[in-house]
This record gives structure tokens, C-alpha cells and sequence, in this order.
């Protein structure tokens, strides 16, 4: 085993929403978590990723310690009866299925349009809050750099990241098919967060939609937006007028419970069809809106991207994404395989250092200070070819796959077991 890194992951490939909203987490609940981890089950390598398609904890344990980790997550989020939950979680409980999963959720292959951009600056995120909370060891660390880097690859080296296949993109393609038999559509984006942001970002590049107006609770981050693409602001304080003009409302407000509530959207008078679209995780519109006459809701698993000449660019990079993929996590494992010889490499460093310092007091005590130094340079000089000589043996095995055997004579030949680990 290279590594004791395993996973739990809750998607939407086996939860639906109802139940991926239940287990959602902000940044302040994910930070939490983090810290319930670490500390109360003292789990390593630890990154808690939550998205409006997925939660997911990655972490490093000898023992599979999923159980204890969804009984903690509902724990959290005050749910009862944790087994009730136990069949939509997904359980990696290998070092290769952790690492590869890790990989194509990062890069978009898993995500529910293929390539989404998104997920990339969310694992960031999430890897930030790892850090933050010294809850990432040497092997993440390691493991995220080289997620990052093999990121730049993909979008260098492949056509997967273009066009603007994302979930944004399909809102607003959904928008077009909702809208595409009214004259001047009126659209109001309320919530700007990422997904909020760029939907407001390809409307204002849409020659289809000219009366676009968004709302956030803080004004000043939606006059921003406009300046950028175009659009009108109304304030928060403002918005039941907005809403009772807008043919189509996409809601991305964050928050646990839903702020559209059907009472809300029985007062706007709706006098012909309205479309509520909610890209919120857990949802911001609630279900029973849609029981008002003439409203239409859409939820984020309604949002499937269209046939396009950039999602067909991107399926069919896959196989490119996946080779780059397999190079980045074979580098990976090498580098793992150093490091399980690594307390090897510094056992013989002290076995010879301590052979050094007993030959040097032997000898030192009769000769010259000039002497003295030409023996210390001399016999460090050669315990670091001595060293070098065994640690590129070391490497060499590793790649092979046969560092066992090399590692059982060296520990004879130094008397290993008996060899303290050297800093």
C-alpha cells in the first residue's frame, strides 16, 4: 500500500437532491467538520470538499473509517438515524480508487457537465481549508500540487476546457428554450455568487437577452457585475416589484432554507407563465412554489447541458484528460514509494554518521586542528557517497517494485532495528 489515503463520497450519481441538500456544507460548516475530524477521530491528510453536486471527505487511516465519518457529518447537520443514510454514500477505501476519484473530480470528468470549470476552483477552496486548519500532511500537500499542475496540462494540451460547457452555460441555454417565444425576455438573477456570477456574465454576452437585472444582498458586489456585463441592479430591498416583472427568475441565493417560499410567489400577481430557476444546493426556491398558477420551477438536476460543438469537444478529449491523468498519478505513486523508504534513508544516515563519530573520537585525540578538519571533511565526504550510492539503489527498486528485499538487507547490514530515526 502506498499510502492509507481513502475516501467517502455523497454525489448526485447515487443521492438526489432532497438528500444531497440535507448534507451540503458552507464554508464555516466545512471548516467545522474539519476540525471534528482532526481532532475527535485524529484523521490525517483530510480535505472536505462540498458542492451543489457532491460531499465528500478524503482522508488518511489505516482502518476504513467511514462509518464514523458519516455519523459525524450527520451529527453535524442534525440528522437522524446515520444509517438511513449509508447507501448513497459511495466508500474508497483504497489507495488507487481515493487517488483516481480525487483526479476526475477535480479535472470535471465526474461532474454532471462534463469539464465543468468550477470544481477546480472548489477543491482549491477546499484545500485552503485544509491548510488553514493543519489538517494536510505531506502526502496531500503533494497530492493537490500535482491535481494543480496536471490541471494546467488538461487545459494547455487538450480541448476539454473549451467553450462554455459548465452549469452556468446550461442555465442559460435552458433560459433560451424557456424564453424562445417571448419578445424581450426579462430576466432576474438574484444571488451572485460563482455559478450567480457567470450566468449574469453569459447573459450580458447574449445577443437574445437585453433586459437583464440583478440583485444581491450586497449591493456593491452587483453594481460591480453590472458595470461588467451590462446590466441593471435593484436592491435586495426592492426585489417583489423585479419579480413580478421578470418572465424567468434564477435564484443562487446560499443559505439553508429556501428563501422563495410559495407565499412569497402567490403574491406576485403571475398573470401568465413565470420560470423559476434554482442553482442553489440546498434549494433556495421552494418545491411547493410550483402549486402557484402559471409558475414553472427548475431545480439544478434539471439543468443538463445541450448537444453542442463544445460539449462534443470536450467528450471527445477524454481520452487525452485520462492519459494525462494515469502520467500525473505514476508520478505520484513513485514519489509515494520514496517516501515509505524514506525512515529507511535516515536510519542508515544515523547508522553511518554514528560509525563516523566513533572512528573520528578514536583518532581525533591525536592530531592537529588541521588535521582534526581534513578527517571531518574527509570521512563526510565519503558517508555521503557511502549514502548517496544507497539511496539511489533505494529509488531504482522502488520504480521496480521490488524495494522489499533491498530494504531487508540494508536493515540487516545496519542493524536498523536497533537504529533510531534521524532528522
Amino acid at each position: 500500500m502506498l499510502h492509507p489515503f481513502k475516501a467517502v463520497s455523497l454525489s448526485y450519481k447515487k443521492a438526489p437532491l432532497e438528500i444531497r441538500e440535507l448534507i451540503a456544507l458552507d464554508e464555516a460548516a466545512c471548516r467545522r467538520f474539519l476540525h471534528m475530524l482532526h481532532h475527535d477521530l485524529h484523521l490525517q491528510d483530510l480535505l472536505v470538499l462540498s458542492t451543489c453536486n457532491r460531499t465528500e471527505v478524503y482522508y488518511a487511516a489505516d482502518r476504513d473509517q467511514s462509518p464514523a465519518i458519516i455519523e459525524a457529518l450527520t451529527q453535524l447537520k442534525q440528522l437522524p438515524d446515520a444509517a438511513a443514510y449509508y447507501p448513497y454514500f459511495d466508500i474508497l477505501d483504497t489507495y488507487e480508487d481515493a487517488v483516481q476519484h480525487l483526479f476526475e473530480v477535480s479535472m470535471g470528468l465526474d461532474a454532471q457537465v462534463v469539464g465543468d470549470l468550477q470544481i477546480s476552483n472548489q477543491v482549491k477552496m477546499a484545500y485552503q481549508y485544509s491548510a488553514d486548519a493543519d489538517a494536510a500532511g505531506p502526502f496531500l500537500h503533494r497530492l493537490l500540487h500535482t491535481i494543480f499542475f496536471t490541471n494546467k496540462r488538461v487545459q494547455q494540451e487538450t480541448a476539454f476546457r473549451d467553450g462554455a460547457a459548465s452549469t452556468s452555460y446550461a442555465a442559460l441555454e435552458l433560459v433560451e428554450e424557456l424564453t424562445a417565444d417571448v419578445a424581450n425576455p426579462r430576466v432576474l438573477v438574484v444571488g451572485l455568487g460563482e455559478i450567480g456570477a457567470d450566468v449574469c456574465r453569459h447573459l450580458g454576452d447574449s445577443r437574445q437577452f437585453s433586459d437583464v437585472t440583478i440583485c444581491n444582498r450586497t449591493r456593491h458586489k452587483a453594481e460591480q457585475l453590472a458595470a461588467e456585463c451590462g446590466v441593471k441592479v435593484v436592491d435586495f430591498e426592492n426585489l417583489t416589484q423585479s419579480l413580478r416583472e421578470a418572465d424567468v427568475v434564477i435564484s443562487s441565493i446560499a443559505r439553508d432554507t429556501p428563501f422563495f417560499t410559495r407565499e412569497l410567489v402567490a403574491h406576485l400577481d403571475v398573470l401568465s407563465y413565470k420560470f423559476f430557476i434554482d442553482l442553489s444546493v440546498p434549494r433556495s426556491i421552494e418545491a411547493e412554489v410550483e402549486t402557484v398558477p402559471g409558475v414553472l420551477v427548475y431545480n439544478i438536476d434539471a439543468i443538463h447541458s445541450k448537444t453542442s460543438a463544445a460539449l462534443e469537444r470536450r467528450l471527445a478529449a477524454v481520452p487525452q484528460v485520462r492519459a494525462i491523468i494515469a502520467e500525473s498519478i505514476a508520478g505520484l505513486g513513485d514519489w509515494a514509494k520514496e517516501m515509505m523508504v524514506s525512515p529507511i534513508i535516515q536510519k542508515i544516515k544515523g547508522a553511518l554518521e554514528t560509525l563516523r563519530q566513533e572512528e573520528l573520537e578514536r583518532h581525533l585525540k591525536k592530531t592537529s586542528p588541521e588535521e582534526a578538519k581534513r578527517l571531518e571533511d574527509v570521512t563526510r565526504s565519503l558517508m555521503n557517497k557511502v549514502l548517496k550510492q544507497h539511496v539511489l539503489q533505494l529509488k531504482a527498486a522502488c520504480k521496480r517494485d521490488n524495494a522489499d528485499q533491498l530494504v531487508d538487507a540494508l536493515t540487516e547490514l545496519f542493524d536498523l532495528e536497533n537504529q533510531p530515526t534521524t532528522a
